[in-house]
């Protein structure tokens, strides 16, 4: 009920403030507007669809979960989520088919700090539907060990370990710009080259359990941060190396002072871009 409250909230917040009267508005990748309907239609037709999002936008989850009850009802889903690392993948399936409660649930997979109110619907509603719920990202710890040793780290780790990784090795172009903006992103004693090796293999990973557990006449819908699909780079490249025959969309999200504003810096971020009204209530 409290998640449901905030929502009511976000959206009177956007109501007041966005400059059209509006809190959010739709456009394509050309920064055309389009309608929620258009956009759904266009989201049928995918096989995969990668839903960036920015993390603490309260609307933006909002239309996360709008969108996959539009969609779910007109097909069956998979639902994939960075939020969820690949080791927790047992306990994830074993609360959405009903096989463990809620509160084993929280203490088996590691939750992130906002789950409640902004994931929490999302999972239930996979629960309610009966539909596959795959944790796609790599164990944090597993990042943080290329980063600290390099991509030869992970040959120390054992078989049962690699289970929970993109296959290696796995391919990497350190000249797609948003892996080469990482280098620039952060103060110098802080960057490698490693930093955007260690984004990589996330982005691989994930990429690597969706197309794995892609079902025929299913469309898998993944949330992830929008850093990891923007510009149809991170988990649609690699999607596009794995599994080049499937169709994928994206959607991504940003805030602007006026969502009937169109500005030109997001021409072809996405496939599908939600400006949302910046004084949005944020989740944190």
């Amino acid at each position: 009920m409290k998640y449901i409250y905030s929502v009511l909230f976000a959206l009177v917040v956007g109501t007041v403030f966005a400059g059209e009267g509006l809190p959010y508005q739709i456009y394509n990748a050309k920064g055309k507007k389009v309608t929620y309907k258009q956009m759904i239609k266009q989201l049928t037709k995918s096989d995969v669809v990668l839903f960036g999002e920015y993390h603490n936008n309260s609307l933006g989850h909002w239309l996360q979960l709008k969108v996959t009850e539009s969609l779910g009802e007109q097909q069956d889903l998979v639902l994939g989520a960075e939020m969820f690392e690949a080791d927790n993948q047992e306990g994830l399936t074993n609360y959405v088919s009903g096989d463990m409660q809620e509160e084993e649930f929280t203490q088996a997979v590691r939750l992130w700090n906002n789950y409640k109110g902004d994931y929490r619907p999302l999972v239930e509603y996979a629960k309610a539907k009966r539909f596959p719920f795959i944790a796609t990202n790599v164990p944090r710890r597993y990042a943080s060990l290329l980063y600290k040793g390099g991509v030869e780290a992970l040959d120390t780790l054992g078989v049962d370990e690699k289970a929970w990784i993109a296959p290696l090795p796995f391919p990497y172009d350190p000249e797609l710009p948003g892996y080469k903006e990482m280098l620039t992103m952060f103060e110098s004693d802080h960057v490698n080259e490693n930093l955007p090796k260690a984004q990589a293999i996330k982005d691989a990973t994930m990429a690597h359990f969706i197309q794995a557990n892609k079902e025929e006449n299913k469309l898998f819908i993944h949330y992830n941060g929008s850093y990891h699909s923007n510009n149809y780079e991170g988990i649609y490249w690699y999607l596009n190396h794995y599994a080049p025959q499937l169709k994928v969309t994206t959607i991504t999200m940003v805030e602007g002072d006026n969502v009937g504003n169109f500005e030109k810096l997001n021409l072809g971020l996405a496939d599908f871009i939600l400006v949302i009204d910046a004084n949005i209530l944020k989740s944190f």
